[in-house]
This record gives structure tokens, C-alpha cells and sequence, in this order.
């Protein structure tokens, strides 16, 4: 099972991930985490690249499209691992939401590992921007309201859910274990 959270900066992914990474294996699933960009060079390098200034400017969004569909194909392997369950803070899909370009976006990563399920972490945009760190050109809400409207519209191809982030992190956390439950074999109706 290959389990992907989208959603805009500060929607808590990470830390979503986590919880839900210790109820699965509380129920004996085998389970490993990876996030995009990786922690290899290419994903330094992304990183990096976020944080200028012209990080929004059309050839450095394109170059951004190529270093993350290389990136994402480092990562392959673990991907395809069918003994485990990989929940993966972004995907793709991502650089859909985020990115111009969607057709060659597509071309890009034609090979990406389509998701078993997304669960898009939807949170209000004045809430992301008061979350994020402000390091990234990307943070603010004329940008993120357009992201944040592309992720809707692109996750209708892809089997998901949309979680509510708004709320508290228990209520979150409670609202993705029910989603996910069934997709693992677990009991949806015995998660409190």
C-alpha cells in the first residue's frame, strides 16, 4: 500500500505521518516513511533552490520540475516494496499542484508510482501562511489559494480523501486512521 499526504504548507503532513505510522505498526503493519525532496543531493539541492528568490520565475520552476521527477525516481525502489505499508509526505502529484506546466509535469513522471490512495490535508490558506516557516517564496496565500485549488481539482483522478486540517491533531489523526483503515484491512468503526 503506497499512501501519499498532499496538501498545502503547514497542513501537518509530517507530523501526521507519524501518528499514523504508530497506529499501523500498533497493528502489526510493517511501515516506512519517506518525504519529498529526499535527503539525497538532488533534494539538497531542491531545498536550496526554494529558498531564492526567483524560485517562482518560470525557468527556475521548470528546472524545479526536472530535479524533482529525478529525485522522485531515486526513491522508486522503497516504493515498490509490497511487504510494507509507505506513507509519503508528497509525490507528484505535488508538483502538479504547485507547478505550471502541468502537461510536462506529467511527461516528467510518467514512471512516478501512481498512489494507492492520497489524503489531501486540507487546510485554510490564511492558517498555512501563520504556520510556515517564511523561508520559501512559495508561502504566501495569492500563491497557495491557487495550489491549494489545483490539489481539488487534480486529486479527482487519484483514489483519496480530503481531511479536514483545520482541526485539533487528534481530530486529524482520528479522521485519517478511519480513512485508512479499511485500505490496510484494519476495523474503520473500531478507531476512537
Amino acid at each position: 500500500m503506497y499512501i501519499v499526504f498532499e496538501g498545502i504548507d503547514g497542513a501537518g503532513k509530517s507530523t501526521q505521518i507519524n501518528l499514523l505510522k504508530e497506529f499501523l505498526e500498533a497493528n502489526g503493519l510493517e511501515v516506512e516513511c519517506v518525504v519529498e525532496p529526499t535527503d539525497s543531493e538532488v533534494g539538497k539541492l531542491i531545498r536550496r533552490i526554494l529558498q531564492r528568490p526567483d524560485s517562482t520565475t518560470d525557468h527556475v520552476q521548470k528546472t524545479l520540475g526536472l530535479l524533482f521527477a529525478a529525485d522522485r525516481m531515486l526513491i522508486m525502489d522503497k516504493l515498490s516494496d509490497d511487504k510494507k505499508v509507505i506513507l509519503s509526505d508528497r509525490s507528484f502529484i505535488s508538483s502538479l499542484a504547485y507547478q505550471e506546466h502541468a502537461d510536462w509535469i506529467k511527461v516528467l513522471n510518467k514512471y512516478a508510482k501512481k498512489p494507492d490512495l492520497v489524503l489531501l490535508l486540507d487546510l485554510d490558506v490564511k492558517k498555512s501562511v501563520s504556520r510556515s516557516s517564511g523561508e520559501d517564496e512559495f508561502e504566501n496565500e495569492e500563491f497557495l489559494t491557487n495550489v491549494r485549488a489545483n490539489y481539488l481539482e487534480i486529486i479527482k483522478d487519484f483514489n483519496h480523501e480530503i481531511i479536514d486540517a483545520n482541526k485539533g491533531i487528534n481530530k486529524v489523526s482520528s479522521d485519517i486512521k478511519k480513512a485508512v483503515a479499511p485500505h490496510v484491512g484494519l476495523c474503520k468503526d473500531c478507531i476512537l
